[in-house]
Formats: C-alpha cells, structure tokens, sequence
C-alpha cells in the first residue's frame, strides 16, 4: 500500500478535526472536504505515523457513565443551539447543546473539558441509541434520503468504507432511503466485480 502524504492544507485539516473521532468518521469527512476517496486504512496509518490519538476507543467500557445521563427528556430534535445563563465562559454551552460542524453536520455536546471530545454527530449518536451498540471500527453511518436533518432511525444506514466510496463514486444516494439501499447493494457488486478484476490480474 502507497504511503498517503497529506499536503499543507489537509495536515493542517486532519490535526483540527482528529480528536474525539473514530477513523471511519474522520476519513469520511476527509474526503467529502477535499473531494478525494482516501481508503480509511491510509488515514489510520498517517495518524499512527504523526501520533495522532484520537482518544477513543470505539467500544463502550463497563462502568463508563453514558453521556445522556441524568438528562431525562433530552431532545433530540430541533436544531437549534441551546444556550443557558449563568457564569460560565461567554462561549460556555451545557451538555445536550447543539452546533453545526464545518461539514454541515449537527453535534451534540456530550462531555465537559475535553476540547473535541466533547461533541459527536447527532446522527452517530442516534444511530447507537437505536440500535444499542456503537458504530463499528471501518463503517460510517450516512442519511438514506441524503437529507442530513432527517433523523429518523429508518433513514440512518451503516455502511462500510468500501461501500461509501462505491456510493459517493457512482451517485448511489438518492432522495428515498429505498433507492439508497439498493444504491447499497449496487456499490456491493461493483467492489466484487473489482475484486475478481484484480484477482485475474494478479493471476495473470
């Protein structure tokens, strides 16, 4: 595998945005900024090579305390920013607040002190509390209708890296959430058929 090298302005972007995320998120991200389809194995291995640690491990210890607790009827609705009195830094915000990330994604506030670990993708999060576990190491969770305000647990599908790239390559994601599982299955065939390529060309 080719070694990524980065140039000036993704260094610096990668260094902005590595904290509190998970490889595929940032890699996701990565290449909807700068228009590239970077596998997320050579984002990993940049980071591993600059040091970069995210902070998180991706799994859900035991006796950690969940992020939402003590916040009963904490709604996740609405995108508004939810700001609350009180003498704190003027840009102090509680948890549960909301802000809108550079790639025009909601986040939620969901720690104290801990500068990008603070916040996660209101996506990401719904996506976990529906389905009770975390979004897997290697997959991303992307909007079925492609309306990145729709929430509902239906329209937010995991996909694997090889599958976005598939998808963002060939205009998979479509307006309906129907179309863009079968964009899905699409992106499915193509990596095979790659796959088979590549083996008859090693072979041959």
């Amino acid at each position: 595998m080719t070694v990524f090298r980065a140039t000036t302005e993704q260094r610096q972007w990668i260094f902005d945005h590595y904290k509190g995320r998970g490889n595929q998120e940032l890699t996701d991200m990565f290449n909807r900024r700068f228009g590239t389809s970077v596998p997320v194995e050579k984002i990993k291995s940049y980071k591993n090579r600059n040091k970069l640690d995210s902070g998180i491990t991706g799994r859900y210890k035991k006796g950690n305390t969940p992020w939402n607790k003590g916040m009963k009827g904490l709604s996740l609705g609405g995108e508004e920013t939810q700001f609350k009195p009180g003498h704190k830094p003027h840009n102090w915000v509680p948890i549960g607040a909301k802000r809108l990330s550079k790639d025009g994604y909601i986040q939620i506030k969901v720690a104290e002190g801990r500068k990008q670990h603070n916040w996660r993708s209101k996506h990401v999060l719904v996506w976990e509390a529906h389905n009770g576990r975390p979004v897997p190491e290697g997959h991303v969770v992307i909007f079925g209708d492609g309306n990145n305000r729709n929430f509902d647990p239906d329209n937010l599908l995991l996909v694997t890296q090889a599958q976005l790239l598939r998808l963002n390559q060939n205009g998979l994601i479509q307006n309906h959430v129907e179309l863009t599982k079968a964009g899905i299955t699409i992106a499915d065939i193509l990596n095979k058929i790659g796959e088979k390529r590549r083996e008859c060309k090693n072979r041959g």
